[in-house]
């Protein structure tokens, strides 16, 4: 059985990655396995810095935001020769295996290790829920949230200004954000991937709700890398009776405490990737699927297609 694993966070911060920290070490030591923290991602694992972790090292950290281990991007790490850098590390410091905790890039380097020998396991955490091979990811319901609870806020004053709210959210080419969002804010317009743009149909849509329906406030929701928030809030502001204004929330969404569904499935999906461990099985990651914690190959997931929204979607059109 595995003696001595290792934990890193890659990637972009997500709320309630340190609950799977504090998951991954709890089971760990409570089977006799040693566990190590790696600081700053892959970048902390190829340089060796590496904390010997105890029951109290993860104490106090269930509620807080961000990640404890802290997070580097480190692109040369698809370099094989980076690789064998980090394999060396280990292999130094008696770490059989490695639990990591991030986004699709941070899958394929746990892949990357796993096929040198170093079982990895993955857990998905970001905010985006773009990994696929998970119904959701850490950190995605923390962040609608904090979406929802913008929205709110700024539909009361949109009502008072006769305004249109242009709130872009994040999603990395997911729209699963925005979606959620909308039929939880009862927003009049989504835009993401899934819909696609045109600027035209929105402008009429903005203009019937105005004219027709009589709305004094409007609210559309939309997606990172999809168009300029603020060139489109002009544009409505120029070609509707609504006054336009944008609202980026930006990276607020990736902060904060994480919510209490996040804190649970943090917490079962660290148990699995231990057990998985134990079990001498690596290259695999842990997800969600119909509420059942599940594992899968790495190669599996990332070539799967991602979750449909379709019904969330027809949903939405059908409450406007």
């Amino acid at each position: 059985m595995v003696r001595k694993i290792g934990i890193l966070t890659s990637g972009g911060d997500a709320p309630g990655m340190n609950a799977a920290i504090r998951a991954v070490t709890r089971v760990a030591l409570a089977n006799g396995i040693e566990v190590v923290g790696i600081r700053d991602g892959y970048r902390g694992l190829v340089e060796g810095t590496f904390e010997s972790f105890s029951k109290t090292s993860v104490s106090d950290i269930l509620d807080r935001g961000g990640t404890k281990l802290g997070s580097a991007r480190l692109p040369e790490f698809k370099d094989p020769e980076v690789q064998e850098m980090a394999v060396n590390q280990l292999k130094e410091n008696g770490i059989e295996a490695i639990v990591v905790i991030g986004g699709d890039g941070s899958y394929r380097g746990a892949q990357a290790l796993t096929k040198l020998g170093i079982n990895c396991i993955g857990i998905p955490g970001t905010i985006d829920n773009d990994i696929p091979g998970t119904d959701f990811t850490i950190g995605f319901d923390t962040a609608l949230q904090t979406c929802v609870e913008a929205v709110d806020k700024l539909r009361d004053t949109s009502s008072s200004h006769h305004r249109c709210s242009v709130v872009e959210v994040m999603g990395n080419r997911c729209g699963d954000l925005a979606v959620y969002t909308a039929v939880s804010c009862g927003a009049e317009i989504v835009v993401s991937p899934e819909t696609g743009y045109d600027e035209l149909d929105i402008l009429e849509k903005l203009r019937y709700l105005d004219t027709a329906v009589h709305k004094n406030h409007a609210i559309v929701i939309i997606s990172e890398k999809i168009t300029d928030a603020d060139g489109l809030a002009r544009k409505i502001s120029q070609n509707t009776g609504f006054s336009g204004r944008a609202t980026v929330l930006g990276h607020i969404q990736r902060g904060g405490s994480p919510s209490p569904t996040d804190r649970i499935l943090a917490s079962r999906m660290g148990e699995k990737a231990v057990d998985l461990l134990m079990n001498d099985i690596g290259g695999h990651c842990v997800g969600i699927i119909d509420n059942t914690i599940i594992s899968m190959p790495i190669d599996e997931a990332l070539n799967r297609p991602k979750a449909s929204r379709k019904h969330l979607y027809r949903l939405f059109d059908r409450l406007i």
